[in-house]
């Protein structure tokens, strides 16, 4: 475990949902908690690795360490080790475009093909609807991860493109949910346009050099040339097993690229947070966190479903109503890897946790942070009654009636 710093023990939070839930104890016991909390969870599903950060303000109060970067190794991990974001790189692309439209390069409601002349639907006239703003709102109206598949088959950007020729929108662009990878990682292709840079050297002079998150990254190249590396793991009957790290969802940087330690991800809390304006202005954050669509999914999961209320999908980032509170969040999935981000602005709080494993242990840590900090019980669903099965009536056999041929 590695304690940053301590914050002197506050008051109570104010009690405010159903009276099962008790009240979050001071933030200095209640960090103490989670960790305990942390550490029980991942001694129990014997994870290989994995990392806490917790930020209050514009500080971060703690991180705690886990277990080695790879089974069989020594190395440990510590709040310097990188790991693979995923789906969590998708805050930084919204947070990232959001600077450049804020700046007038670009609007929310530019046709796509302004930018990407090379992107079709089958109907021309879904093709002349489908804005910038969907691309990162996730709500062009496609299918879910549409062509996920050919990533996965080690196709580019460019090879999958003309594909897009092939299908419909399910229903028009801005009025249903529907998660992407491909579509929504043509933002690249939008800033390229918009301000002649390359998507990493954007993200490393716009937010990682700001911020100093001096070893987050974009890319494969980029995780491989760090020793200080959480390597994959997934499931097997012999326990936890380390992989191969895969490349193929490093071609779409945007949505799953990112590359970051806990400390990183603790600085990019706080930006979230409101705390570093020059990076993310009042407004910039004011149009990240405006719900764009609604996602009735994330009301079924086993894990954070027990808590909300209501979901959505703003710019990259989840919306989600916490109990009486709201939470933004995202998490990532890439093989051998899960990672979680969330944030409370009215409690000025944020955490992120990282493993190297496929485990939803950090959804799990996530909610039960937050279930206490939030002072939130789960809704039990109510117990579903059994039916008495009706009594089966006496079917008389009438004779058939004859008929003309």
């Amino acid at each position: 475990m590695l304690k940053i710093s301590w914050l002197a023990a506050i008051c109570l939070f104010a009690s405010s949902v159903t009276s099962t839930a008790q009240a979050a104890p001071p933030l200095a016991q209640f960090t103490e908690e989670f960790h305990q909390e942390f550490l029980k969870k991942m001694q129990k599903a014997k994870i290989p690795g994995g990392v806490y950060v917790i930020v209050h303000g514009d500080k971060i109060v703690r991180v705690g360490a886990y277990g080695v970067r790879e089974v069989g190794s020594k190395s440990k991990v510590d709040a310097n080790t990188i790991f693979r974001l995923a789906s969590v790189s998708k805050t930084f692309a919204g947070g990232l475009a959001a600077q450049v439209e804020h700046e007038g390069r670009f609007r929310w409601d530019d046709k796509v093909t302004k930018y990407v002349p090379g992107l079709a639907f089958r109907s021309p006239k879904m093709t002349s609807q489908l804005t910038v703003e969907h691309l990162l709102a996730q709500n062009a109206g496609l299918s879910a991860n549409s062509f996920d598949d050919l990533i996965e088959d080690n196709m580019t950007q460019a090879q999958i493109l003309p594909k897009f020729r092939e299908i419909n929108p399910r229903c028009q662009p801005g009025k249903c949910y529907g998660y992407q990878n491909v579509l929504f990682s043509m933002i690249e292709t939008v800033l390229l346009k918009t301000t002649g840079m390359t998507y990493e050297r954007l993200l490393e002079q716009r937010i990682f050099k700001p911020l100093q998150m001096h070893t987050a990254s974009v890319g494969y190249s980029a995780f491989l040339a760090n020793k200080n590396r959480a390597m994959p793991h997934t499931s097997t009957k012999r326990g936890w097993v380390e992989t191969k790290v895969l490349p193929a969802y490093y071609r779409v940087n945007p949505a799953a690229g990112v590359n970051a330690s806990a400390m990183d991800m603790g600085k990019w809390l706080i930006a979230r947070l409101g705390h570093r304006p020059a990076v993310l202005s009042p407004a910039v954050l004011n149009d990240l966190h405006r719900p764009r669509i609604q996602t009735a999914e994330n009301l079924q999961g086993r894990t954070f479903g027990a808590f909300v209320d209501q979901a959505e999908y703003s710019l990259g980032l989840r919306v989600y109503q916490f109990g009486k509170h709201q939470l933004y969040h995202h998490g990532g999935l890439v093989k051998g890897y899960r990672t979680d981000l969330s944030y409370s602005v009215e409690k000025d709080m944020g955490i992120v946790v990282l493993v190297n494993a496929q485990s939803n242990i950090v959804a799990e840590l996530s909610s039960f942070f937050w279930s206490r900090m939030l002072n939130v019980a789960a809704e039990v669903p109510p117990p579903v009654k059994k039916r008495t099965p009706a009594k089966k009536k006496k079917v008389v056999k009438k004779k058939p009636k004859k008929t003309n041929n």
